[in-house]
């Protein structure tokens, strides 16, 4: 009799133990450590947690949308992840997914705007982001500059920063995006009350000569220059407005039949500020066009790489210029 109880006993702990096995749920995450093939994860713009979720599962990339979720709810990091085309691996686990989805290597669809860039870059960049649909120029022409201006123009309205886009977003979209960054800006609000009786528009002209014309280091002393010869009237011949109007940026120097186009960018013909912008500004050249360093300079150029010198004197100035050609001439700028 003990027997056969041990036995029966015996048997109900094994059919309990094959319950178990077949009842319990398998993992809810692919193992680390073996992945399988890329693919490709669309994240559309205001996608929270679970929806980043969902569109990975579906993808193949974690067993669990839920999981992910509940990871995005405790790891801060998982706000950063960027709307776009994202390719990460399949079958892995969703700490894994998280840290490949907030990797910049594995985003495709991003446009890196530079500090300095034009209006005419930016549309350029676009073009070449395989997310982006052309628009026509209706629909761009009715994107609202963040800060208005006569000629309603877009010229150095645009926040240079790294942006990325879902597939099928129209340029007039992704334009109006930069613009509104700029808008939501600290230095656009700090812009808002002008400088020394220049409206905000003006400001952020002078702002965009500063980014082009000097090093970071130099952009106060450089500002400052071109308010005092704003305050006496005199031409601001600055080769950045002159290579803006005849698309040669990027030149050295210009030819004295540069310096004599017709155009109201043309600094060395008129008198004051540029019609608009000539680049989009960082936002290091907005504060110092803000918090110029006080001082009496007229003139400045750099004589070779990070050599920029300040002067009152003309005379300086031109021995200065006669050290730069003999600089240029050496090869120093190459």
């Amino acid at each position: 009799m003990k027997q056969k109880r041990f036995f029966i006993i015996g048997t109900a702990i094994v059919a309990v133990a094959i319950a178990i096995f077949l009842f319990i749920p398998r993992s809810s995450d692919f193992p680390p450590g073996h992945p399988g093939p890329t693919v490709e994860v669309v994240v559309s713009n205001g996608s929270g947690g679970l929806a980043i979720g969902a569109a990975l599962q579906r993808a193949g990339v974690i067993k669990n949308k839920d999981n992910f979720f509940q990871l995005a709810l405790k790891d801060t990091r998982a706000k950063s992840i960027s709307p776009g085309i994202h390719r990460v691996d399949s079958h892995i686990p969703v700490l894994t997914a998280l840290v490949e989805m907030i990797d910049p290597k594995r985003l495709i669809g991003v446009a890196n705007i530079g500090e300095g860039t034009t209006y005419s870059d930016v549309q350029k960049i676009l073009e070449n982001t395989n997310s982006i649909v052309k628009s026509d120029q209706s629909s761009l022409s009715k994107i609202k500059p963040a800060i208005a201006n006569p000629a309603n123009s877009l010229e150095g309205q645009i926040y240079p920063a790294r942006y990325s886009f879902e597939p099928g977003t129209p340029e007039s979209a992704a334009i109006a995006d930069m613009v509104d960054k700029f808008a939501k800006s600290s230095e656009f609000h700090s812009l808002q009350s002008g400088y020394l009786g220049f409206t905000a528009y003006k400001v952020l002209t002078i702002a965009s000569l500063v980014q082009i014309e000097g090093d970071p280091q130099d952009f106060a002393k450089v500002s400052q220059v071109i308010y005092n010869r704003l305050k006496i009237g005199m031409p601001l011949q600055l080769n950045s407005t002159v290579q803006y109007a005849a698309k040669l940026r990027g030149q050295i120097s210009l030819s004295i039949a540069s310096t004599k186009i017709d155009s109201p960018y043309n600094t060395y013909k008129n008198v004051g500020l540029p019609p608009t912008p000539i680049s989009n500004p960082s936002g290091a050249a907005i504060i110092a066009t803000l918090n110029p360093q006080p001082g009496p300079w007229l003139y400045f150029i750099t004589v070779k790489p990070g050599d920029t010198r300040f002067t009152a004197s003309y005379s300086e100035f031109q021995q200065w210029e006669l050290l730069f050609h003999k600089n240029l001439a050496a090869g120093a700028f190459k």
